[in-house]
């Protein structure tokens, strides 16, 4: 019984710590703006990725040019006259800077599986992204982070915030909170994206955005399908620009 006291206050307290930690917007939304003139060309980060396969794919099909950087270009399977595969390491500023050439707006959808161990891949990686954006005037950046951290901590559900989180995610959901805090400190066009838990589920085109996304009991679930369809969206609209949004079903 000592045990798992100790093991749910370490939970609770790390799901505190993580709402401190991550990024807290200011105001509910940036504005209002719609119809922003689409970019016509895009970097794709993460696009080997589950959602990032899903971002490719649906930008591509939307007459998007897309640049995607990838570690292995054989891992992406993907031929299209609109795309341009190329080989490059997030962490290495080179690299980055080479994709982001020409380009006119970032989505991120980075990830790993280095999960039991300290890691800055995320952070890292966004913080080669956000200086190439600066030194190649790029100013568009949509980001896909999680619920469960800054102002959405705990929302991810009992499970996860219990459970998931505090054994098996939270270096990773740490280093998602520094990650959050360089773009929210960047002077970029940005929207940081937080969908509930991910499956691979067909999208259904419809779903909850906003600050209060998320449950602090019942575990919240959304499609890869439509998480990319909604950070697509992000890169004609300003409606929540510079503010980190919830998306489940």
């Amino acid at each position: 019984m000592t045990l798992l006291l100790l093991f749910l206050a370490y939970a609770v307290a790390l799901s505190v710590a993580l709402g401190r930690a991550g990024h807290r917007s200011q105001s509910r939304a940036g504005g209002g703006t719609s119809g922003l003139t689409p970019p016509a060309s895009i970097l794709i980060i993460g696009a080997t990725g589950g959602t990032g396969r899903q971002l490719l794919t649906k930008a591509l099909e939307r007459g998007y040019r897309v640049i995607a950087l990838v570690r292995d270009p054989l891992g992406l399977r993907l031929e299209h006259p609109g795309l341009t595969v190329v080989r490059g390491d997030v962490l290495d500023a080179d690299s980055v800077d080479r994709a982001m050439r020409g380009q006119q707006a970032v989505l991120c959808a980075l990830g790993h599986k280095r999960y039991f161990g300290p890691t800055r891949i995320l952070s890292e990686g966004t913080r080669n992204i956000l200086r190439s954006m600066r030194a190649h005037g790029v100013r568009r950046l949509v980001c896909e982070t999680s619920l469960g951290i800054g102002d959405s901590a705990g929302r991810m559900g009992l499970y996860y915030t219990l459970f998931v989180i505090p054994v098996i995610l939270p270096f990773y959901y740490w280093d998602k909170t520094r990650q959050e805090r360089l773009i929210a400190a960047s002077e970029l066009d940005w929207v940081v994206v937080r969908p509930g838990a991910l499956s691979n589920a067909q999208g259904r085109g419809r779903y909850r955005e906003g600050a209060g996304v998320g449950s602090y009991v019942w575990t919240v679930r959304i499609s890869r399908a439509d998480v990319a369809d909604f950070m697509l969206g992000q890169l004609t609209s300003g409606t929540w620009l510079r503010t980190a949004v919830g998306i489940s079903w």
